[in-house]
């Protein structure tokens, strides 16, 4: 199989470094506007199999050469490109799937290209990074153990190994998607009922080995395609985890208008966007670098099996791997990435439509491949005994 990825970024580059290791994995082709950083990347991975390509993502035709080189095509750009990306993908005739997005209406928009995928006999997966992604896979294979699901509870973050007042954060995406995360409303189904709930709201305590108790609170776009694909449960929703007091302090910012994606400001006769000010103010100082980060994840599924209580939960714990400096959550979501196009190139998927993760991905044959590349996924299962 041949594989293209579009974007040279830190998801893009650690997607290739596990894809050229794949045994059936032929070509890597990693495309991007800024050759260079793909060329140093290259030529630090030494490895026959990728080639480094110029990509503008703006240009149709030469998008659409580019991804005509693959097999399956990972696309690793912001998530601005889904869209066009997806429709590229269906009307040359390769399969594609993508880091997710649903500010905007994103992967919404990628889903309503299943009949045209379908035509085209080809595969279409958003939403595959870790939240949404990975959550969303493991959710499916829960329920995929129940006969009925009355309950999903997902919890998920990125936090530093080592805290840094004043926020104890440090953004291993784009510190962009963090502040639509935390404006935007979060989707969740509450007594059988889809409802909207405001971001950083109703902080909860969790607890993970190691780091103690933490704090978990409503983002956007965590539930994702679940609401769709389990709409008859009493109980979903996402939460983020953070170390105990970072909502109090965002929810500050919000509060002031600081993070609005309207409000503007008249500064020297120039008129500037508060959010993209405190964006460019902040994301110095919040970048990783050489510090560790962490990826904690809980995926709580219950419901009845054989006629008794039963609750599923599984767990991750995963931090920055410093033999090769790949952070946590490059090394999760990059996996899952290169997992996912692998099992559409060899056939293990092979539906053509458009799927979302939780439906398409085989969860238990995921947690194998994440554990033979040093991620671990602890599966436990409860079961209560009915009251006589």
């Amino acid at each position: 199989m041949k594989v293209v990825i579009l974007g040279a970024g830190l998801m893009g580059k650690e997607t290739a470094r596990d894809l050229v290791k794949g045994e059936n994995v032929e070509k890597v082709y990693l495309a991007d506007l800024n050759v260079q950083q793909a060329k140093d990347f290259a030529a630090d991975l030494k490895s026959d199999k990728l080639e480094v390509l110029l990509l503008d993502a703006s240009n149709d035709q030469q998008l659409a050469e580019v991804m005509s080189l693959g097999d399956v095509v990972v696309n690793a750009l912001f998530y601005t490109f889904n869209e066009k990306v997806a429709r590229t993908a269906v009307e040359i005739g390769v399969n594609s799937i993508d880091l997710g997005g649903h500010i905007g209406g994103a992967t919404d928009a990628v889903l309503e290209l299943a009949e045209k995928a379908v035509a085209k006999g080809v595969t279409l997966i958003p939403d595959l990074g870790v939240a949404p992604g990975m959550i969303n896979i493991l959710a499916g294979y829960g329920a995929s153990k129940l006969d009925t699901v009355d309950s999903m509870k997902l919890y998920v973050g990125g936090i530093p190994v080592k805290p840094e007042p004043p926020l104890n954060y440090n953004v291993v995406f784009s510190l962009e998607g963090v502040f639509d995360h935390y404006t935007d409303s979060s989707h969740v189904i509450r007594n059988g009922e889809l409802q909207e709930i405001p971001s950083l709201s109703e902080i909860e305590t969790i607890t993970f080995e190691k780091y103690g108790e933490l704090e978990a609170f409503h983002t956007s776009g965590g539930t994702s395609t679940l609401t769709k694909s389990f709409p008859n449960v009493n109980t979903l929703e996402y939460k983020t985890i953070r170390y105990k007091g970072h909502a109090e302090k965002f929810q500050l910012l919000v509060d002031l208008g600081l993070l609005s994606r309207d409000n503007e400001v008249s500064v020297g006769g120039a008129t500037v966007k508060v959010r993209d000010v405190m964006r460019e103010h902040l994301s110095p100082q919040l970048r990783l670098g050489d510090k560790s980060d962490a990826v904690l994840l809980r995926v709580i599924v219950s419901g009845v099996k054989d006629g008794s209580p039963i609750t599923h939960e599984y767990e991750l714990i995963t931090e920055k791997d410093l033999s090769v400096n790949e952070t946590a959550m490059a090394r999760a979501t990059a996996n899952t990435m290169s997992i996912a196009a692998q099992m559409i190139g060899s056939g293990v998927v092979n539906t053509p439509g458009v799927h979302t993760p939780e439906t398409i991905i085989p969860g238990a044959l995921y947690i194998e491949e994440l554990k033979k590349r040093g991620v671990m996924i602890k599966e436990t299962e409860k079961t209560t005994k009915a009251l006589v």
